[in-house]
């Protein structure tokens, strides 16, 4: 589904257009090793949504929250779509480098903002049905294109979990149990990433893709008042797996058999840093 701009979106890119002169978001790494691959940059591009949310779900062993995730899925797709088709007013293929980020404001509401480099490859074919999305910086890019592969899209998994803390974890939790694992909250850890990898995986199938470089692992933890049981608390695991879904050049337009192939960013200093927030 096409996105339409929002009128100051519409503005902007028009005084870029306009104007003749370029912005990017791109180092002089990245724009060097960008051009070295046949592309060039064409514009910085944004996208932006505000989405009222919230943890109004189901109850249970492992709560259902798939309420809130859909509408987390539907924010970020819709500040992506946003910034991609700022991308295709300015002619460009794709958008190299994005940098996904939620924040949560004052009178309320989730604000979800896309923020990337436009790039083109002079020459090239049109007839793309929409421009491509990655969040590797501009060097991973060129390393793709040189071993035979491209960007698919920008693929996520999200999933949220919640667990009751019942007698047994309250017990494990004391302080004269020392040092031991709490079970149930291990638990719904494995499980909340569990089912963020398998919702990730159904995303690269989407984009038509063969695998992912997964550049991001957030987990989010919060407590509240258990509605069932006066005195009890809930833990809330929200986990949140972003990378960019690559193919083969030669398998293009071709849905893979088998399972997605993940691995993790080709940066070193992103793979550590993803690590440590996981």
């Amino acid at each position: 589904m096409r996105e339409e701009r929002p009128p100051v979106a519409g503005a902007r890119v028009a005084g870029d257009r306009s104007g003749g002169a370029w912005g990017s978001a791109l180092t002089s790494a990245e724009f060097a090793a960008v051009r070295g691959v046949g592309f060039e940059p064409v514009g910085q591009v944004f996208g932006a949504a505000v989405y009222a949310v919230g943890y109004a779900a189901g109850y249970g062993e492992h709560g259902s929250f798939g309420p809130l995730v859909e509408a987390l899925y539907q924010a970020r797709q819709t500040a992506l779509d946003r910034m991609t088709a700022e991308c295709a007013a300015l002619g460009g293929h794709g958008v190299v480098g994005v940098r996904l980020s939620r924040g949560s404001l004052p009178f309320g509401g989730l604000d979800f903002t896309a923020i990337g480099t436009a790039v083109r490859a002079p020459g090239a074919a049109r007839g793309l049905r929409a421009p491509f999305t990655c969040d590797v910086p501009g060097q991973d890019f060129a390393r793709l294109i040189m071993a035979g592969w491209v960007p698919a899209g920008l693929a996520t998994g999200i999933s949220i979990g919640s667990r009751h803390d019942d007698r047994a974890t309250a017990r494990q939790v004391r302080w004269a149990s020392g040092n031991v694992e709490v079970a149930g909250w291990t638990e719904l850890v494995s499980q909340s990433r569990q089912d963020a990898r398998r919702r990730l995986e159904q995303d690269v199938g989407r984009l038509g893709a063969e695998g992912v470089v997964i550049t991001g692992m957030q987990m989010r933890v919060r407590e509240r008042d258990c509605p069932a049981t006066v005195g009890r608390r809930d833990h809330i695991v929200e986990v949140t797996l972003t990378g960019t879904a690559i193919a083969r050049f030669s398998r293009a337009g071709q849905r893979p058999a088998g399972p997605a192939l993940a691995v993790m960013s080709l940066g070193p200093r992103r793979r550590r840093a993803a690590r440590a927030r996981i």
